[in-house]
């Protein structure tokens, strides 16, 4: 592996554009709009078409951009835990795409990897057996060297796997009133306001950064919410930001649920970090009226030497605005005392240890280097034909995973996870619920159980979610059988 000093050298050789805060004015309290609502918990099926479209992202201009079933982004798909669903997808874009169901817990030949790509004019249609816990997850394009680019044109969107008992767990329910979806991600426009992924070496080594906050798919808008508890389903879409998240005004965020479902009770918190493919949910309070907003804290992911991950260095920005609408009640005035999900305590006794490296090749290395093989994960990059674990099905594994020259979102299909520990200690208390992607930060170590069948024509996939780097390499496959 390569050494920080090396890297620096080999960073300090490419041409590094540090790009503007997130700081586009907001405009004059036009509201937030939701993804539009799916749902498919009664006719145990839906349909999804990927098409080609227009966004004014800015009133600047048309951008063109890619959608399922509009021109920009995705409807929120709800479907029910306990019942399998039948999915349906057209691509009517004139070049291969996938769908990945980010978080379901679903066998290979349904998980929408970069082995089943759908071609121009083709359906693809699995059958979504769901069996987990209510969670949110969500969908994205997950083509091999394209899914970066696919997904900054628009090719994703959110998944709510219901229960039906929210309701009795004292939770907003109220799908864009006291219930909200908001796909974060960063953007980055051209002069003419049209959306760009003109992306450069430095792009490519720290993954693509936006100079502008895009919400749903929407710029410069507030979420109007009532008076009272308001949960908030947060879904970090972006292609690389991390975002170290917390109020304009300090009030609590109580965190309820994590990757893979709810935790046991509500846990108090004042900062909450989220990374690219994972998602929280939290309750805020807005029973004061006060109008203030979710702000981030500059991209963590700053190398060594102090170049940063995209972001014009130490300035926090708005993520989004609040405004209270006082004529409106919520239907909850409390945070509850108890959710009802459960805490990891997965049995580690004689778990196999599994070492993985996530690798970044420096200097003249990476700039050499091209196509699919920029990263490397263990030493060798991505290989389509190349199966890096097989694994018998029933396994609890303790995987190890390590990453020295800067932070890496890393996420397997197909599980669940206990996060065991990050850095050498105790995980953070926002990752003590059930998972799917950990930011690893030096080193995590993950326990997991291999429940879903996958054979070696549709492997599951183990990658970093800087999408930039899972299209260079930095990705692996294993079979469960």
């Amino acid at each position: 592996m390569i050494s920080r000093r090396k890297f620096l050298a080999g960073a300090a050789a490419l041409p590094v554009a540090i790009h503007p805060v997130l700081t586009r004015a907001q405009s004059a309290r036009v509201p937030l709009a939701m993804p539009p609502l799916l749902d498919a918990t009664r006719t145990r099926r839906f349909k999804l078409t990927a098409q080609r479209g227009t966004t004014d992202f800015l009133d600047a201009g048309a951008s063109q951009t890619w959608g399922f079933n509009q021109p920009h982004l995705g409807p929120t798909l709800r479907l029910a835990t306990g019942q399998s669903t039948a999915a349906e997808v057209l691509n009517t874009v004139d070049e291969p795409i996938s769908v990945h169901w980010h978080g379901l817990l679903v066998p290979g030949d349904a998980d929408g990897g970069p082995h089943q790509t759908i071609s121009q004019g083709e359906t693809w249609a699995p059958e979504l057996a769901i069996t987990q816990p209510a969670s949110t997850a969500w969908y994205h394009t997950h083509v091999h060297e394209s899914t970066a680019r696919q997904v900054q044109k628009g090719l994703a969107g959110v998944l709510q796997i219901a229960d039906g008992q929210d309701e009795a767990r004292g939770l907003p329910i109220a799908y864009g009133i006291d219930d909200l979806t908001l796909v974060l991600q960063d953007r980055r426009f051209d002069r003419s306001g049209r959306i760009s992924y003109d992306s450069g070496m430095a792009d490519q080594m720290m993954g693509f950064m936006g100079d502008t906050m895009v919400v749903n798919g929407q710029v410069g808008r507030t979420a109007v919410v009532p008076k009272g508890i308001v949960r908030l389903r947060l879904i970090n879409g972006s292609n690389a930001r991390i975002y170290p998240l917390s109020m304009s005004d300090g009030r609590e965020m109580h965190l309820i649920a994590t990757d893979n479902g709810y935790l046991d009770r509500p846990i108090a918190l004042h900062d909450l970090t989220i990374a690219p493919g994972e998602r929280f949910e939290v309750l805020i309070d807005f029973s004061d009226e006060r109008d203030i907003a979710l702000v981030s804290a500059p991209n963590p992911n700053q190398m060594m030497g102090g170049m940063m991950g995209g972001g014009g260095g130490g300035t926090p920005f708005v993520v989004l605005p609040f405004s209270v609408d006082g004529a409106l009640l919520a239907a909850k005035d409390r945070v509850p005392d108890d959710i009802g999900g459960s805490l990891p305590q997965a049995d580690g006794t004689g778990a196999s240890l599994r070492d993985i490296s996530l690798d970044m090749p420096m200097g003249m290395g990476m700039m050499l280097r091209g196509g699919g093989n920029r990263f490397s994960v263990n030493g060798a990059a991505f290989d389509m034909e190349e199966i890096n674990f097989d694994i018998p099905r029933g396994t609890v594994e303790r995987w190890r995973i390590t990453a020295d020259m800067m932070m890496h979102p890393f996420h397997i299909h197909g599980v669940t996870f206990q996060v065991l520990s990050q850095g050498g200690r105790a995980p953070a208390t926002q990752n003590t619920g059930w998972k799917d992607t950990v930011l690893v930060n030096g080193s995590a170590e993950v326990l997991v159980k291999f429940d879903q069948a996958a054979s070696r024509d549709t492997p599951f996939m183990f990658h970093c979610h800087i999408l930039e780097h899972e299209d260079g390499g930095m990705m692996g496959q294993f079979t469960v059988g």
